[in-house]
């Protein structure tokens, strides 16, 4: 089949270009308008006790009382008169005006030391009187609504003479989705040199370098264009975009550069374009097409997860990947056909690593010297591998907050001003929504001695009933510290192990970004990891069976891949939660891990490793079948393609190191720093050590039931 298409490729090679020369422009203006249309909800899994909660109390009309959006604090600048107070004549004016102007139809609400409310003025005011801060209830009903009102009334909310700072939950979100569109376009300005030049010196000449790069820029605006069609049938996240333009674009380079570089071997070998292409998608194109069904299938394992955010990364992801093997297999192979032998021009005189028809190259002699003590490189693989995976026993699960931002974002900084310089109890002040379901939820002395037992708790700063009606009552249990913190989270298992009132059924803790979402969340990422887990190893398995017709290479693969994977995660807990890499890349260690971002790494990184099994392993078996020696097999393929692998795992890391260093938010910085130790690590301990160690202990076994 793949010759075939090799043949069709040649022949309507110039019909090919056209319709992409046409389509690319096209998918770039459809493409550009998904920037507007991202989510930046979907981070909670639904169905939880969190979820319920929140339905309950925003369908419940005036149970929600006066929810906080967004706070905005207000700071005297350090040069003003030291004895000045925020409620001076001027200085109040100054706020005054900010809350006149303040939009009618963006803002339900707002609270401040002027305006408090049920809450005491001076808990608005900072014990030196130099900060204060207003509480924003926006209108919309759900969170795209707000922050689309969020984003309303930022223009209106500096003060003369102020400093402000922006806080509460949606600033978090606001500030993720700017950071993450922004961190696009510089990983891409960065990166896209730097795979250039890769590239020349891979490949030692400027025209076959810049086809892979031609295929990146053209998966990158087929990622958007894909994206915002998915934005037309469901919700899509921001880091959607990101992850998938990431992945894209990587994997383009890698296709381009197998194809590319099979397509130069088979043209020196026959000194006919007509006759390179057949073998050339025969071989690359297949492996190629069997290696992109294998990480788009892995990413099905996304679907698996809980977060509405992790359904939207999946189905971008597997739609880009798909789109790679086409433009790997028919696209490129178009433009090969135009060039031609010009694919070789302005050839650059440096001296390649590896030579593939090199009888005793570099990586031949690598794989001999692993095989004659086979035991000894696979032991001490393993040792290095589980040792590299300890940390992961120090691994504390938490939540994405507004610590996952810069430490001088609008986000932390706020945070930091709330918390150490105004009295506890006010509005801006950290709270679990407890409701209280039952005919007889609304009794005020029940709810009294529960919300009285509910404020002896360990953890709780405070509680009081918000709001009673006939079959439902919310309570606030005011809490000090992160969402994640164990602390808070004793306190959510506690409130949920406590009697209900006389008269009620049931009762419900949650909260948006509170310690109630947290625990749910990652309980729910935790039921749903193993089945994630076993859908990608059986997928793996059955695919890498078809493309191996071995039984034992599969297995071999995957328990390779786990162990490979436990050391990354162990050393990405090092890295990021441990501040390891702190000093290096200049971000503040949360000190927890949402395991949700760890779901992500598991699954892309699983596809990407398998990836290149296939090619190396694919390798093997042409030579196997040609000679009938195992070892001369591996270490035949080894040569032919670790140069080529070794340079694809390079540039796709170039890719996702580059994206998680520049990034401002630890989101991005984990999975980006989290995917280049996996590909590291498999790029060097794993294919050029325990791969030909393993493949030699199990000789003609490897092979079994083929032969």
């Amino acid at each position: 089949m793949f010759s075939l298409l090799g043949r069709f490729t040649h022949r309507w090679r110039w019909a090919v270009v056209l319709v992409t020369v046409v389509a690319v422009p096209l998918a770039g203006l459809w493409g550009a308008g998904v920037f507007g249309v991202l989510s930046t909800s979907g981070y909670d899994a639904p169905g939880t006790e969190t979820a319920r909660v929140n339905a309950l109390l925003e369908e419940a009309e005036g149970a929600g009382g006066e929810r906080v959006d967004a706070v905005a604090v207000y700071t005297l600048p350090a040069g003003t008169d030291h004895s000045a107070a925020v409620d001076e004549p001027a200085h109040a004016a100054a706020l005054q005006e900010v809350f006149d102007r303040l939009p009618g139809e963006h803002v339900e609400s707002v609270l401040h030391h002027r305006d408090p409310g049920p809450y005491d003025p001076d808990l608005y005011i900072s014990e030196d009187q130099r900060s204060t801060y207003l509480a924003l209830t926006l209108t919309g009903a759900d969170e795209t609504e707000r922050l689309t009102s969020y984003q309303a009334v930022l223009e209106h909310l500096p003060a003369d003479g102020f400093e402000h700072h922006l806080g509460g939950q949606l600033t978090s979100v606001h500030e993720l989705q700017v950071i993450a569109e922004n961190d696009l376009f510089t990983a891409q300005l960065i990166a896209l040199p730097l795979l250039f030049l890769l590239l020349v010196v891979v490949f030692r000449g400027l025209v076959a370098a810049l086809l892979p790069l031609v295929l990146g820029v053209l998966s990158i605006i087929g990622a958007t264009a894909l994206l915002r069609l998915w934005t037309q049938v469901t919700e899509v996240s921001v880091f959607a975009l990101q992850i998938t333009v990431l992945l894209g674009l990587g994997l383009a380079i890698d296709y381009g550069l197998f194809v590319v570089g099979r397509f130069r071997d088979e043209l020196a070998r026959t000194g006919d374009v007509a006759a390179a292409l057949p073998p050339t998608l025969a071989t690359a194109g297949r492996t190629v097409a069997y290696s992109g069904i294998t990480v788009a299938i892995a990413l099905c394992g996304m679907l698996l997860l809980p977060q509405p955010i992790s359904h939207s990364i999946g189905l971008g992801g597997i739609s880009v990947v798909l789109l790679n093997i086409v433009a790997a297999v028919v696209v490129l192979p178009a433009l090969l056909a135009v060039l031609g032998h010009r694919v070789n021009r302005l050839a650059l005189p440096i001296r390649a690593l590896t030579s593939p028809g090199s009888v005793t190259g570099l990586w031949e002699r690598l794989a001999n010297r692993v095989m004659r003590r086979p035991w000894l490189s696979l032991t001490a693989v393993t040792a290095v591998l589980v040792l590299a995976a300890l940390p992961l026993l120090n691994l504390s699960a938490g939540t994405v907050s507004h610590r996952y931002l810069p430490p001088d974002n609008d986000g932390q900084i706020s945070s930091r001003i709330l918390e150490q310089e105004f009295p506890a109890g006010g509005p801006a002040s950290a709270v679990l929504d407890v409701a209280v379901v039952g005919e007889g939820a609304a009794d005020p002395v029940g709810l009294e001695s529960f919300a009285d037992r509910l404020d002896t708790l360990p953890g709780a700063s405070g509680a009081r009933i918000e709001h009673a009606a006939e079959g439902l009552a919310h309570l606030w249990v005011s809490y000090d510290g992160a969402p994640d913190d164990p602390v808070n989270l004793d306190l959510v298992r506690a409130i949920r192990a406590e009697p209900a009132p006389p008269g009620a059924q049931e009762v419900l803790v949650g909260g948006v970004g509170t310690p109630a979402a947290t625990l749910d969340d990652t309980e729910a990422t935790l039921a749903a990891l193993p089945g994630v887990l076993a859908f990608v190893v059986a997928a793996t398995l059955v695919l890498l069976g078809l493309a191996f017709r071995s039984v034992v290479l599969p297995v071999k693969a995957v328990l390779a891949a786990v162990l490979s994977l436990a050391a990354t995660f162990g050393l990405l807990t090092w890295a990021i939660q441990e501040g390891g890499l702190a000093p290096l890349l200049g971000f503040a260690p949360v000190g927890t891990t949402d395991l949700w971002l760890y779901g992500i790494v598991l699954v892309i990184a699983f596809g990407l490793t398998t990836d290149y099994e296939l090619f190396i392993v694919s390798r093997a078996r042409e030579e196997y079948q040609r000679t009938g020696d195992t070892a001369r097999s591996v270490a035949g393929a080894l040569q032919q393609t670790g140069g080529v692998v070794s340079g694809a795992a390079l540039l796709m890391v170039v890719v996702l190191a580059t994206t998680g260093i520049v990034s401002d938010s630890l989101v991005i910085t984990t999975l980006g720093i989290g995917l280049s130790i996996a590909l590291v690590l498999d790029a060097t301990l794993v294919r050029t050590l325990l791969v030909p160690a393993s493949m030699r202990l199990l000789g003609r076994a490897n092979w079994w039931p083929a032969r």
